[in-house]
């Protein structure tokens, strides 16, 4: 079997196995024709196959197609393939949720990460398959970055998705205040970078259909609308109050000036506060449930907070993401306001997460003002009537169960670290 590269086109002959004597039948030279499609990361539609005893040419791709899980048309029509998606962030929380949703949904999943001296893929082990066993990974990873533009180019060109969704960002808004230079690069320009590549990526490749309809979706934050008073919704004015707040600001009007300038499927999501068990520990409800979960079992007594008093819009991250995903099924792209639409305090979050256990949570928290914001947001509490008319989308996870669901994982994990602290191969004086 063999290929030849002309006009970026991938040219596969298939011998007429019988004639030269092989004891390989049609079957499984396309078979093995796939396998050599899948392992190399082609698309059908770049493939062009050729039977050299012109017997069927075009059954082999079918056959191919079929293997791919792809819809096929009659002969002479092009083959359909898999949905593919580019998730940027995809090691993080929303990007975990949203590749496990988009792989129940039948599509073929790219991410893009950064290089690291350490794996920080652990959100993604459980569904990650190495690129080896080819029949069976829908979800491929590539190094990239949202600061180096060539790199979105070239993955957009080599993937060729139908829907890119911007999850990666510099995200916490405390971390802002200490490298906000680097914050704005990622969040604001990096976006800006990435609607680029789109752009001249749909742009090179307008003569197919497809190429024409990419679509894009920007993750906003509540966090843009600041000092603004709640409830927030679409039409609620931007008063950021960190450099995290501001470079979000921008990458939404990027988004907005690309889709009005350029006639891009781009749509921002300005999601309110979601969490779940595979937030970030230095984000301040993982924070509590995570130092919950350590008190309980004994390898911690006190927890140091900042300002109890701010009211958040807190929602479970795995019913926010098919709220991403149900902004570019729409005909139009426009933007939406996701959230529960409920304001808890911090104060309250303590009182939910230390009773579930049995604890008094003033038995262990102290006020520490350096985690007090150089400028504090006091109150965040979104109005998502929009995506609730237009996306059908509603949250399921409700405030008291989603802080018991992070309060049982982590009193879990403060039981597997205590076997290590047991066994010697931990300090539990790490924590005061």
């Amino acid at each position: 079997m063999s290929w030849n590269q002309f006009n970026s086109k991938r040219i596969y002959i298939i011998p007429d196995f019988k004639e030269a004597g092989y004891k390989m039948n049609s079957n499984q030279a396309a078979n093995s024709l796939y396998d050599q499609i899948y392992k190399e990361n082609l698309f059908l539609k770049n493939v062009v196959i050729y039977h050299q005893a012109n017997r069927y040419p075009d059954f082999a791709k079918k056959m191919i197609a079929n293997r791919l899980g792809e819809r096929t048309g009659a002969a002479g029509e092009e083959v359909g393939r898999r949905k593919v998606a580019l998730i940027t962030g995809i090691t993080g929380q929303d990007g975990s949720y949203l590749t496990e949703f988009l792989l129940q949904k039948g599509y073929e999943v790219h991410g893009l990460i950064r290089r690291s001296s350490n794996f920080n893929t652990q959100r993604i082990n459980h569904i990650y398959i190495d690129p080896h066993n080819a029949h069976k990974a829908r979800m491929k990873l590539h190094y990239a970055d949202l600061t180096d533009a060539s790199s979105l180019r070239r993955w957009l060109d080599t993937i060729l998705p139908d829907e890119v969704y911007n999850l990666a960002a510099q995200s916490h808004v405390a971390v802002s205040f200490e490298i906000p230079d680097y914050t704005a690069d990622v969040v604001a320009t990096g976006a800006l970078r990435l609607l680029e590549a789109v752009r001249s990526h749909a742009a090179a490749t307008s003569s197919s259909p497809s190429r024409r309809h990419i679509r894009y979706y920007q993750a906003g934050s509540s966090e843009m609308f600041g000092s603004t008073p709640p409830p927030q919704s679409e039409s609620s004015p931007f008063h950021p109050r960190s450099p995290y707040a501001a470079a979000k600001c921008a990458a939404h009007w990027y988004t907005v000036n690309y889709r009005e300038a350029y006639g891009l499927f781009a749509c921002n999501g300005i999601l309110f506060n979601h969490e779940s068990p595979r937030r970030g520990e230095n984000f301040v409800t993982r924070k509590i449930t995570r130092a919950v979960g350590r008190i309980k079992i004994g390898l911690q007594s006190k927890l140091f907070m900042g300002n109890l008093g701010a009211r958040r819009d807190w929602g479970f991250a795995g019913d926010y993401v098919e709220a991403m995903w149900l902004m570019l099924q729409q005909e139009r792209p426009d933007d939406y306001v996701v959230a529960t639409e409920e304001a808890h305090t911090v104060e309250e979050f303590l009182e939910v997460a230390f009773g579930y256990v049995g604890l008094e949570w003033r038995d262990h928290v102290v006020i520490d003002k350096r985690y007090f914001r150089p400028a504090e947001v006091d109150e965040l509490q979104g109005d998502s009537s929009k995506a609730r008319r237009v996306l059908g989308w509603k949250p399921r996870v409700g405030f008291q169960e989603l802080v018991r669901m992070m309060v049982d994982e982590d009193v879990e994990l403060a039981k597997r670290e205590k076997v290590l602290v047991d066994a010697g191969y931990m300090d539990a004086q790490q924590q005061p």
